[in-house]
């Protein structure tokens, strides 16, 4: 059930019980809110309130102020999903109105909409993957590699247009990985977008180097060509030659590689290509990881497609590849006993997971048109909101749109995005900001940071004002349009500290 405008919900306490049975039959909530001339709510009226009046000889033409006092349960603006919840079971009611710091309705929560959770992105299993995975069974291929990682890697190289890859257990495994097989360690400087999940960043630290961080551009949310070039010409001024470059494709759109690839071949730099969120997307023609000397790919369980949990590491460099194999597997000798040169991990991926992973391939093409689908609904729908600009798909590029995203656009964005995203979620509806930039976080803190132009942090204000809405492929036409009406209604909402 859509939502409704709340505006439609609410009677003052002169309207006649006759309006008021009209009124919730034509709202079919099961609830009205009573309010004065100022907004505030004076009390609730349901079914069994207008029942109960009937039964007491009350007439059609009863004013609703003449209706026995009952003052409403409600919650603050600031109250949680478990706040409600916990109201709506102390006093066994379904409904609870939101009211502001001067008592004015503002919102109405359902127990309905808190069963019928919508979630950022889940899983969405095709036809095949049932099939792909009782084939392991069968064949007893349970443990770590096996016929389906074999065939797994060689599918998803071709998709690509690459010509290796290496299943690895999760796509942090496959960065961690991919950046020691560039030589990366202690000492190093490594160039990493700002704006990213904290795994692009982490191996770089735990390789004992140095990340230096690369703020966005405005149009794709990705590394910024400007700041790069800054960052590569201050470093080089240094005597500093950066060891790597991680570059992220951020919720499924390429960074500008027609810019980026130039700049850091310039100077020497390798580049690890993070597309763990872009699986499916393309540049020019080109599909998104097959730009870097390696790229990373990620199969978690809210990516576009997913093995539950697991990884890829991609590349041209035969050697390189081969030498990714051997370190997931404890980077054990070909020798007839246990045999050790170097320090490995335990990176691969299981069989049955592979086989997950291939009957999800199969439909991927599937699952980017569904997510596309699900932004231009958004889009449209939420046209006419001032303050609030999509993420770009700009020219030449084809985004996944993994996650749906935009920036609100204010002095007060910040405040209002967490208004949003409390209100989504006490509708039981899962948003999430965007990625807090790296140079932000605690954990780097003091680490060096080029802006794309100077007095001009566009990761910064990305995070402030940028909301990544649900976005799943299995997501029906009815919760999209749920989500873009509850987003309509959030940015309508008095904020926090409103008088």
């Amino acid at each position: 059930m859509s939502p409704l405008p709340l505006a439609q919900l609410c009677l003052p306490p002169t309207a006649t019980l006759h309006e008021a049975l009209a009124r919730l039959d034509a709202t079919a909530q099961g609830i009205l809110l009573v309010t004065d001339t100022q907004g505030r709510l004076l009390r609730t009226v349901t079914d069994g309130d207008l029942r109960r009046a009937a039964l007491s000889g009350a007439r059609k033409e009863t004013a609703l102020s003449s209706l026995p006092a009952h003052p409403p349960h409600t919650v603050s603006l600031q109250a949680s999903q478990r706040d409600v919840l916990a109201l709506m079971d102390a006093h066994r009611i379904d409904h609870v109105p939101v009211v502001d710091s001067h008592g004015r309705a503002v919102d109405l929560v359902t127990r309905r909409e808190l069963s019928q959770r919508v979630w950022l992105s889940s899983p969405h299993l095709g036809e095949d993957e049932v099939a792909l995975v009782q084939e392991a069974f069968t064949s007893n291929w349970i443990a770590p590699l096996g016929p389906h990682v074999d065939a797994f890697e060689r599918e998803l190289a071709a998709l690509v247009g690459v010509q290796h890859a290496a299943a690895t257990s999760s796509g942090t495994a496959a960065l961690h990985l991919g950046l020691r097989l560039l030589g990366v360690g202690p000492g190093d400087v490594v160039l990493c977008s700002s704006l990213t999940f904290v795994a692009s960043a982490n191996p770089i630290k735990q390789l004992g180097a140095t990340p230096v961080f690369i703020d966005s551009e405005p149009q794709s949310w990705n590394m910024s060509p400007q700041a790069l070039a800054a960052a590569l010409e201050a470093l080089h001024a240094e005597g500093i030659a950066p060891k790597a470059a991680v570059v992220v494709n951020l919720y499924g759109q390429s960074a500008e590689m027609d810019a980026i690839v130039p700049l850091l071949e310039r100077y020497g730099v390798s580049m690890l290509e993070d597309a763990a969120e872009s699986l499916g997307a393309s540049y020019k023609g080109r599909p998104s990881g097959s730009f870097g000397k390696l790229a990373v790919f990620s199969f978690n369980g809210n990516k576009i497609i997913t093995t539950s949990g697991g990884g890829m590491l991609v590349g041209n460099d035969a050697t390189l590849i081969e030498h990714a194999r051997k370190l997931s597997t404890q980077a054990r000798e070909p020798a007839r006993h246990y045999e050790h040169v170097e320090d490995g991990y335990n990176y691969r991926l299981s069989n049955v997971l592979a086989g997950i992973g291939r009957g999800q391939l199969r439909v991927l093409g599937q699952r980017v048109q569904a997510r596309r689908e699900v932004f231009a609904q958004y889009r449209d729908a939420l046209a006419a909101v001032p303050g609030l600009r999509w993420m770009a798909e700009p020219e030449g590029h084809r985004s996944t749109r993994w996650l749906s995203a935009f920036v609100l656009e204010a002095d007060d964005a910040q405040a209002r995005r967490d208004a949003l995203l409390d209100f989504l979620e006490r509708h039981n509806v899962e948003a999430r900001p965007v990625w807090k930039p790296m140079h932000l976080q605690p954990l780097y803190a003091g680490c060096r940071y080029f802006s794309h132009a100077p007095g001009q942090d566009v990761s910064r204000a990305l995070f402030e004002g940028g909301v990544c809405l649900p976005s799943g492929s299995n997501m029906s036409a009815a919760q999209r349009t749920r989500v873009a009406e509850l987003v309509a209604r959030g940015l309508e909402l008095p904020l926090r500290s409103a008088a």
